[in-house]
């Protein structure tokens, strides 16, 4: 394993990965992508979509990283969908229905009904042709800010959990993508992963299980078990990658 420094959410991370993975894989998929952008002669979307907890803001960074340093490859533009969330004065007004229940949004936030996909939608499909400006996830405010990337490069790299969802709203945008990219990992791992991540911001472990087990993971069972095939299927674990 190679640690690398990466900026992930406004904090500085020691990143691991195989350096395997780096040559057999990272770098291939890096070249190709490089092909597929310059016989298209515009600029080239990718998607990477994958449950919660698998690490795809990380390695959608690493991968940005790693181009900027490969010799022969157009550098790509990592981005997340995270901005897209619903404001939180919206989620704290607002209701889904689920198992004929009504939940209010805040409560189930990060759930694809949480998030604004229509303007997502519009913002995606003008990035196709024009450098625009894309909004973050500020997780201090706990809410989207406006226009903070503006995005440049010919090849852009946009990653969420739901941008694979075949469900309504969500099951035709892959088709404003040229290549898509898919994340599996065990569910036992993710479980693991979740409730340390809600820990680290103070959350004791209790409730931070019995958040996992009303939002987070059944956000990770949705997106496993309704999400629409990749062009490239990839099965993490322990940081390790291997394709399916």
């Amino acid at each position: 394993m190679k640690t690398y420094e990466l900026h992930v959410n406004g904090h500085l991370i020691q990143a691991q990965f195989n350096e395997q993975n780096i040559q057999n894989l990272f770098i291939p998929l890096l070249k190709k992508w490089t092909q597929m952008q310059k016989e298209k002669n515009q600029r080239l979307l990718i998607l990477l979509a994958a449950p919660p907890g698998t690490g795809k803001t990380t390695l959608s960074l690493f991968l940005e990283h790693l181009s900027q340093y490969t010799p022969n490859v157009t550098p790509l533009q990592a981005l997340g969908m995270d901005g897209f969330h619903y404001y939180q004065d919206y989620l704290d007004t607002h209701y889904i229905t689920r198992d004929h229940q009504t939940i209010c949004m805040k409560d189930v936030k990060g759930c694809p009904e949480t998030f604004d996909i229509n303007t997502l939608i519009e913002k995606i499909k003008a990035m196709q042709t024009s450098n625009i400006d894309f909004p973050i996830y500020d997780r201090v405010l706990h809410n989207p800010v406006e226009d903070q990337v503006h995005i440049c490069q010919n090849i852009i790299l946009l990653e969420g959990n739901y941008l694979l969802l075949d469900e309504d709203k969500w099951r035709d945008i892959h088709l404003l993508f040229d290549d898509s990219l898919f994340i599996e990992a065990p569910v036992s791992e993710l479980e693991k992963r979740l409730i340390q991540r809600k820990m680290m911001g103070g959350t004791p472990h209790h409730l931070a299980k019995q958040f996992y087990e009303n939002s987070d993971g059944v956000n990770v069972k949705r997106v496993l078990d309704h999400s629409l095939p990749a062009h490239i299927h990839l099965y993490e674990n322990h940081h390790i990658y291997t394709q399916k």
